[in-house]
Order: C-alpha cells, then sequence, then structure tokens
C-alpha cells in the first residue's frame, strides 16, 4: 500500500505540475539508487517497499518528464484557446452522447493542420466533440476509426490525459471506418444495441450497458433515477464483469479437461477479448490487470493476495498511464474494489450480530462500496443517496444475470434468432434493474444535502469512518461511543433536513402562499399556486435545490412551465422537472444544447411551445398572459433580452408580471408598447436587481411587493443600490432570497401579505 501511496502523490504532481517531473525523476532514482544499497547491506521488507515506491514513482516522473516536450510543443502550435486548426486522429475512446446532444471520444492525434502549416503531432492524446449533424459517414465513428476533425481547440486543465480539447465545429469526417480487431467488435457492439432497441423500455436500454457498457440507449429520466438511486456503476464495465468473464473461460478449460496452464491461456484470452469489445476505459483496465497479476499468481502456484493484487495493478497502470491520477473514474474504481476487498468481510461478521449471515454478507458488498466512494462522489453532486444500499441489494443480484446473458447475445450476431432470444432473457434482470432505480429515485428525501468539495468529502469521510467502527467487532468503548454519538447527530439532521423537505415542509411554509420565490441562489425559480394548479417561472441553476423547493412546498407535478430563457441560472436546474411538467413556454432557443433540453421535455410528455406576446391561458382560476417578446422580433432573438415576460392574476393571485433577465432597452420597449396594465401588486425584478433597469417600466407597474431572487454574496454585485433606491421611491416592499430565504405572498382582502423565512414576521404591502 506504500508503493501504490507514492505512485499515485507522485503521479499527480508530475501531472499537474509537468514543469518539475523531469526534477521529480532525477531525484526518485536518485534516492532509488541509494535505498538499494542500503537494502544490499540490510535487508527488510520495509525497505523493500521503499526501494519499490521509489521506483515507482521514479519511473512516473520519467514517463511525465519524456512525455511533456512532445505535448507542449503540440500546445504552442494550437494555442491556448480558439485557435481553427485541423487534425488527423484515431478513435480510442468509445463515441458517447453528451447531455448537450454533441457526440464526444477521445482520440489520438497523428497530425496537426493549422492554416497551410502541417505538423506532426507524434500520437498524443486529446479530447474531441461534434454535433452528429456535422459528421461525414456517421456510421463509421467508432473506436479504430481514422478521422479528420476542423475547428477550434482549447488547452486542457493541467493534469488531464488529453493535450487539447477539439470542438469540431466544422465537422468530422471519417477517413476510414474502424477494421481488423476494431471493427468486428464495433459490429459486436451495434448488433446488440439494435436487437435491445426493439425490446420494450426501460430495461432495454439498459441491455447494451449492463453488458459491454455502452449506454447510448439509456434515456435521460433513466440515467438520472441510476445515478440517483446509486445504480449508474452497473452499466459500467468493472471488476465484476471482468471477473464473469475469466470465470466463466475457467470453468469451461477446466470442464473440457484443460490443464492449469490451459485454463490461465484460456482466461487470458478471453479477458483480452472482453477488453478490447468494451474498449479499455479506467475501471476496464484497472480490472484487467488485476486478473492478469492474480492469473499470474496462479500460474506461480502462489495465492493472490487481493490487496497486493489491486496495489500492484494500481501501480502498474499509473506507471503505464500518470494521468490516470487525476481521474475521478480510476479512483472510485480503486476505492471501491479496496472497499470490497478490506471491509466487506469485516463488516459482515460485524453485522452478523444483528442479522442472519447471508444476509449480513449480501448488505456488506454495497455498504463497503457506497463508505469508500461516497467522499469521492460528492466532489461531483454534494448531496448522499439515502437509499442507495438497500437500492444496490436489490438490484444487484439481477446485474450478472443480465450482463453474462447481454454479453452471450453479444457474441450471437452471426445467429439472429439466437441473439434475439437471449437479448429478450437479458431484458428481464435489466427491467428489474430499471424497475428498482425508477422507484427508489422516486421515494421522497431520496438525495440528502451534503457539504460541498474537499470539507464535504472529509466529513463523509469521517462519518463513514464511525460507521464502520460501529460495525465492526472488538473497538474499544470510547471510541464505538464516540462514533454512535456523530452517526446520531448527522442521521438526526438527515432525517429533520429530510422531513422538512418532505412530508413536514408544507407545515413550515403559509398555507395560503400564492406566489413562493425558492432560494437557489443566484438564479430565478417561482412557484405560482392557484386552486391546486401550479406553475413554475423557471428552474434555478441547480436540480437539488430546486427539487428541495419543490418538496418542501408539496409540488409534486407542475400544470405549467415557464422558462423565460436558457441562461443556467434560469434552466439549469431543469433536471429536476423532467417528466414532472404538462405544459412547457419557453423563450427563444438559442443553442444546441437549449433544443436538447426541450426535446427531453417532449420524450417526457409534456405540450412543449414557444412563447411570444399575446399568447394566453388558464392556471386553476387565474388568468396568464405573455407580454413579451414580440413574435418573430428581429431586434430582441434570444437571451435576456427576449425573456418571456408573464403577466398573471385572479383565482386568488396577486396581479403579478415576472420579467426574467430583461436588460434596460427592451424594458424601454415593453414600457412603450402600453403592453402592460398597472397597477400591479408584485413585480419580479429583472436581472436580479442588476443596475441595468429602465424605471419608467417600473413606474408604470408600480409595484406593492418587489421580488429579487438572487445569491448570497454573488460575484455581480446583486442586487444594485441603484435598482434598490428606485424601488424604494416607488414605495415597493422589497423581499430578496439572498437575506430572507424563502419569500410567500398571497391575497389578504384588498391587499397583499408578503411572509419572509429568515425574518418569519408576515408585512402587508399595496
Amino acid at each position: 500500500m506504500p508503493v501504490v501511496a507514492v505512485a499515485w502523490i507522485v503521479a499527480g504532481i508530475a501531472t499537474t505540475i509537468p514543469s518539475q517531473a523531469l526534477w521529480l525523476a532525477l531525484a526518485g532514482w536518485s534516492l532509488t539508487g541509494l535505498a538499494l544499497l542500503l537494502v544490499l547491506r540490510r535487508r527488510g521488507a520495509a525497505l523493500v517497499a521503499v526501494v519499490l515506491a521509489l521506483a515507482a514513482g521514479a519511473t512516473i516522473a520519467s514517463h511525465v518528464a519524456i512525455a511533456e516536450p512532445a505535448r507542449a510543443e503540440a500546445l504552442a502550435v494550437v494555442g491556448t484557446a480558439g485557435r481553427a486548426v485541423e487534425v488527423t486522429a484515431t478513435v480510442v475512446g468509445k463515441v458517447e452522447r453528451r447531455v448537450t446532444g454533441e457526440l464526444a471520444f477521445d482520440a489520438i492525434v497523428t497530425v496537426i493542420r493549422v492554416g497551410r502549416e502541417t505538423y506532426p503531432a507524434g500520437d498524443l492524446p486529446i479530447g474531441i466533440r461534434v454535433h452528429p449533424g456535422d459528421v461525414d459517414r456517421l456510421a463509421g465513428l467508432d473506436v479504430g476509426a481514422v478521422v479528420t476533425a476542423d475547428g477550434s481547440a482549447r488547452a486542457t486543465d493541467a493534469g488531464v490525459r488529453a493535450v487539447f480539447a477539439l470542438s469540431a465545429s466544422r465537422g468530422v469526417e471519417v477517413v476510414h471506418a474502424p477494421a481488423g480487431i476494431a471493427g468486428a467488435a464495433g459490429a459486436l457492439r451495434h448488433g446488440l444495441a439494435a436487437a435491445a432497441g426493439g425490446l420494450p423500455e426501460p430495461g432495454a436500454g439498459l441491455i447494451p450497458g449492463l453488458a459491454v457498457g455502452d449506454t447510448e440507449l439509456v434515456d435521460p429520466e433513466l440515467d438520472s433515477a441510476m445515478k440517483s438511486s446509486s445504480l449508474s456503476h452497473l452499466t459500467a464495465v468493472s471488476g465484476a464483469n471482468c471477473a464473469l468473464v475469466v470465470g466463466i473461460a475457467f470453468a469451461l478449460a477446466a470442464f473440457a479437461g484443460a490443464p492449469r496452464a490451459g485454463r490461465i491461456a484460456a482466461g487470458v484470452a478471453a479477458l483480452c477479448g472482453f477488453v478490447l469489445l468494451v474498449t479499455p476505459e479506467p475501471s476496464v483496465a484497472r480490472a484487467a490487470v488485476m486478473a492478469v497479476v492474480a492469473m499470474l499468481a496462479v500460474a506461480l502456484g502462489r495465492p493472490a493476495v487481493g490487496t497486493a493484487v489491486l496495489c500492484l495493478a494500481v501501480t502498474a497502470l499509473l506507471v503505464g498511464d500518470p494521468w490516470l491520477a487525476t481521474s475521478l473514474g480510476f479512483a472510485l474504481s480503486a476505492a471501491a474494489t479496496g472497499a470490497l476487498l478490506v471491509l466487506a468481510r469485516p463488516l459482515s461478521r460485524g453485522l452478523e450480530r444483528w442479522m442472519p449471515r447471508s444476509f449480513a454478507l449480501a448488505l456488506s458488498v454495497p455498504l463497503a462500496a457506497q463508505l469508500a466512494c461516497g467522499p469521492l462522489l460528492v466532489l461531483i453532486t454534494p448531496t448522499v443517496p439515502l437509499y442507495g444500499v438497500v437500492a444496490n441489494l436489490l438490484a444487484g443480484p439481477a446485474a450478472p444475470i443480465a450482463t453474462v446473458v447481454g454479453l452471450a447475445a453479444c457474441l450471437a450476431l452471426p445467429i439472429p434468432v439466437l441473439q434475439s432470444g437471449l437479448t429478450a432473457i437479458a431484458w428481464l434482470p435489466a427491467a428489474w434493474i430499471a424497475a428498482t432505480a425508477r422507484i427508489f429515485a422516486d421515494l421522497p428525501g431520496g438525495q440528502v444535502a451534503w457539504l460541498e468539495g474537499w470539507w464535504g468529502a472529509g466529513a463523509l469521510a469521517l462519518l463513514g469512518a464511525a460507521v464502520t467502527i460501529l460495525a465492526l467487532r472488538r473497538v474499544p468503548r470510547i471510541i464505538r461511543a464516540l462514533s454512535a454519538a456523530l452517526v446520531a447527530a448527522v442521521l438526526g439532521a438527515a432525517v429533520g433536513t429530510a422531513a422538512l423537505g418532505t412530508v413536514a415542509g408544507p407545515f413550515t411554509l403559509p398555507p395560503r402562499w400564492a406566489i413562493l420565490a425558492c432560494d437557489v441562489g443566484q438564479g430565478d425559480a417561482v412557484l405560482i399556486r392557484s386552486e391546486g394548479a401550479v406553475a413554475l417561472v423557471d428552474t434555478g441553476p441547480d436540480p437539488t435545490l430546486l427539487s428541495g423547493c419543490l418538496d418542501r412546498a408539496g409540488v409534486a407535478r407542475l400544470d405549467l412551465l415557464v422558462l423565460t430563457h436558457f441562461d443556467l441560472d434560469h434552466a439549469g436546474g431543469a433536471e429536476a422537472v423532467t417528466g414532472r411538467v404538462d405544459e412547457v413556454r419557453h423563450g427563444p432557443p438559442t443553442s444546441l444544447g437549449d433544443e436538447v433540453l426541450l426535446q427531453e421535455f417532449r420524450a417526457a410528455g409534456a405540450d412543449v411551445v414557444q412563447g411570444a406576446a399575446g399568447q394566453e391561458g388558464r392556471l386553476g382560476d387565474a388568468d396568464w398572459v405573455l407580454r413579451w417578446p414580440p413574435a418573430a422580433s428581429k431586434a430582441f432573438t434570444g437571451g435576456n433580452d427576449a425573456s418571456l415576460v408573464l403577466d398573471i392574476a385572479g383565482g386568488g393571485v396577486p396581479h403579478a408580471v415576472f420579467l426574467g433577465d430583461m436588460s434596460a432597452s427592451p424594458q424601454r420597449a415593453l414600457a412603450a408598447s402600453g403592453a402592460l396594465n398597472g397597477p400591479y401588486d408584485v413585480a419580479k425584478v429583472a436581472h436580479h436587481g442588476s443596475a441595468d433597469q429602465a424605471p419608467e417600466l417600473y413606474e408604470q407597474i408600480a409595484p406593492a411587493v418587489a421580488l429579487i431572487s438572487v445569491g448570497v454574496d454573488n460575484d455581480y454585485g446583486h442586487p444594485r443600490v441603484e435598482t434598490l433606491d428606485l424601488l424604494a421611491r416607488l414605495g415597493a416592499v422589497i423581499a430578496r432570497t439572498d437575506r430572507e430565504g424563502v419569500v410567500a405572498v398571497w391575497r389578504e382582502g384588498a391587499a397583499v401579505s408578503v411572509w419572509r423565512e429568515r425574518a418569519g414576521d408576515v408585512v402587508p404591502a399595496g
């Protein structure tokens, strides 16, 4: 373990500060030589470990130092950002569809062309993104294809394996489709996807993912459910898949009477074929190297100790590819495997005190993996899946069946009838996993908010250690008591938070609210309610924050979603309401990502309509009308200035207008149009209270209440003093979410009442 720790640390330093890699290598080799002299004079396991650790670190630093000149030369050619380049490259990673709709893949570049100059690249790794419509011969774009890509390049962050990222805005041409082994592997993967495509969803989309890691058919809603329930790892090919393949090959060879060498050869051959089929991602590479080391131990007649095999595999991979040190996927793979090797058995023995042995063993595996991976996962999303262990306990047994049968279906491509039958059998466990994911994702309180960043990772690691101590046997009483106190405190806070966000949430809000401004940070998300019908104006920047507000308000479904425009602070939380909306009215889309988002709403059953001035409708007993932007406007075609402006009144809803992120220019145009019907009870102030406002518009609106949805200590200085002074001169009650949290407004006779969460008071207005 000290060897792999040193290797990982050196790899991280060398790849993030490559200018120091040569000095690290020289120092490492010097220290290795000194340590080796000590070993020759005084033998001992500790000194041997020191030599191995120093040698591994020196080798890794040498690798980076040798690679750095070519990487630096390529960056000098393409520049740091935005330079137009054309490359010839070979696709080496799976072609995956991103949320924006673009295709992304890793490639090895051989030639770089800038203008009329051509530069040999020397087989450097890069990342390429391209819109599917810009790919010539799209069917041939797969692992092993040779392509030319034309677009703009930018340097990647330090520590990333890809030297630069290329946005192929001018297209990708497939020069040579995959051939040989790569072509055969691609044909097998595509054949399985085609066979699964004719089966019912959602199980059909999971079959290629469970068998060969191909998630192309997994729809966004199921993908989100898999992540929320901690089941997404099942579609990432890892050690479990490699173990199944090698185990089956060993068993078949043994059944055929092969000697030990024959069984090992069969296992190695099967493993190599499987890696080629699924492509060597970090988790696959780690598992494959582990399997090879374990089989080597079998060949030598020496038992393989799991942790030693893992450490040797990780060290070997870091020597071969030091940039894996900054790969979160590689870290998760290693952490999960290490947890299963180190924690699963002690946890099982400890849990046997409270449950049958078989159940304790089954529970210990997902529990160990979640304890190890949780701190890393909160670095991506600061939430903890409450039901992850239980979901894995239920779905886990189905995964090997789907994997083995799905892999058999993949290999049965030459016999269509057999492939169809095997794929149909694989659908059953895949459908079970999909149903499990959806059920647990829909349960209330499934995601518990957690601290962000490294503080959050450290806190969750501490909690995981406390849980482990409670489960283990023979722990000193004082340590057990402290661990129990920590776990109890965190559980109490989690249960309380979950309760406030679900069953108890509505009791913490005024029951008569008609307008509710959610506290979602620097963004907008405002609920409107009339006679049981609910609308949401914008979604804020974060799905988790929006989900918390909806749960607290007791809102399970929306009759209307108004996306005023598509900036992240207004549409970034849309994932939280996908599949929960009847109708979407939206501002003009301006990018492919906007179109993809709208398509996701359509696919989930929503009626999607682009909004324009004059459109109207009803929400419960309230009437609404859009006041902006003008239909087919050439002056305001998208973005902030084409924000939808919603005017709503009646049915218990105070007369309100929502101004999106309009700047002063369209505000003046709206004021001059005469479309507004002031005075208004409530105005959602434009652009979080920025200084770019038109006083004449607010004079027409004459709001009794001015809602400002804004983040604490934001980088923009919102709301600006000039805007606050303008609203104060008009006599408006100013309610802002950064200082006052959630804000509720409702009609109280002829007046309007305002409730502010942090003040806890009700203020009359108007």
